[in-house]
């Protein structure tokens, strides 16, 4: 049965006085039994160290994890029971597939009759049935990543661990080990903890996510809620490809202020103080090619990906993408007016960059 994952309070230091480093600050996150939560954010933000201490693999400064009702820190990984997938697949490799996937069950004296029914139940999961002789060197780095995925099922753990499970997978590989890992979630129901990146990882794969910077959550929620109402110009500019444009300026009455032009546009909910300096945030799907905005610039480059382009526009205000259909009209060198879909815009506060409406 899935349990629970609480995080509370948890701090990790470095070192030690004035030469301490603290990479963990008061992370507080409950994970619901069955949740899949990703952790996301650029190198060194601190997600793989709260992996980690979740895993046992390392002890926080301050704070408590709770694993279904049981406080489990100081506990070593082995009582914790839980299982993990590294992005190195660490398989043994003088045993076979089956082996490898019922190591973990030998290990805990599982009867043999139990261990092979486990082995072939996850095998028929991941379709690797016909691979379970295989050494992982006969494999490829799919087929070794199933495997690992496998072993860790194989044990029933009450929270499944990810550690960039896919960073070490070719680009086609990884989408389709995507839904691979999303789909076994479906059916295993376990709760699962999963540390990349990868913003398209955590936005296809996650119920919710942890968007993280400098050890700090930014924003927690669903991939909607982070999308579409992100707490910050951070979270704003990592989840998306292309990154959400932002322009500075001012808003006043019905119009927004930049540098040398206005343009018509409702403002944050709240309205601001006087000469009150303002983020708008765009989406490049919700810039609009529109002949009669007085909001101009000058197209210097086009990208087509197939069912969508990019178009980046070069303002006064700044350098803008938009995304547009597949045949675009446009061409390098076109002057365009630009405008923002009705309901589209996002206000941040222009010096502390936090989410106004």
């Amino acid at each position: 049965m899935a349990s629970s994952l609480q995080i509370s309070g948890i701090n990790k230091r470095y070192g030690r006085g004035d030469n301490s480093v603290e990479v963990l600050k008061r992370i507080d996150i409950h994970v619901e039994p069955g949740e899949f939560l990703i952790l996301v954010g650029p190198s060194g933000c601190g997600k793989s160290t709260l992996l980690n201490i979740i895993a046992g693999l390392d002890d926080p400064s301050e704070g408590e994890i709770r694993i279904g009702d049981r406080n489990v820190v100081g506990m070593p990984p082995r009582d914790r029971d839980i299982a993990m997938v590294f992005q190195s697949y660490a398989l043994y490799p003088t045993l076979s597939v089956a082996d490898n996937i019922g190591f973990a069950l030998e290990m805990r004296k599982i009867p043999k009759a139990e261990r092979q029914a486990r082995i072939a139940q996850v095998a028929a999961m991941l379709q690797i049935e016909h691979l379970l002789d295989r050494r992982p060197s006969q494999l490829s780095g799919g087929q070794r990543q199933r495997v690992a995925m496998g072993r860790a099922l194989a044990r029933q753990p009450q929270l499944f661990l990810f550690d960039e499970p896919l960073s070490n997978l070719d680009a086609k590989l990884r989408v389709e080990m995507r839904a691979e890992i999303k789909r076994l979630h479906q059916t295993s129901g376990i709760t699962s903890v999963y540390v990349t990146h990868d913003q398209v990882e955590a936005m296809t794969l996650g119920s919710r996510i942890a968007v993280m910077k400098g050890g700090v959550v930014q924003q927690l929620g669903t991939p909607d809620e982070i999308y579409n109402h992100p707490a910050n110009t951070y979270v704003a500019t990592f989840i998306g490809s292309p990154t959400m444009n932002l322009v500075r300026g001012r808003h006043h009455g019905a119009s927004f202020e930049m540098l040398d032009m206005s343009v018509p546009l409702a403002g944050p909910a709240e309205a601001p103080q006087p000469g009150q300096e303002l983020l708008l945030g765009v989406r490049p799907e919700h810039l609009l090619l529109d002949d009669a905005s007085p909001w101009r610039g000058e197209v210097s480059v086009v990208e087509p990906t197939g069912p969508d382009t990019y178009v980046v526009v070069d303002t006064s205000s700044g350098t803008l993408t938009l995304r547009t259909g597949a045949q675009t009209p446009v061409r390098p060198g076109d002057r365009v007016g630009i405008s923002v879909a009705p309901g589209h815009a996002h206000w941040f506060d222009g010096a502390s960059e936090m989410r106004r409406a």
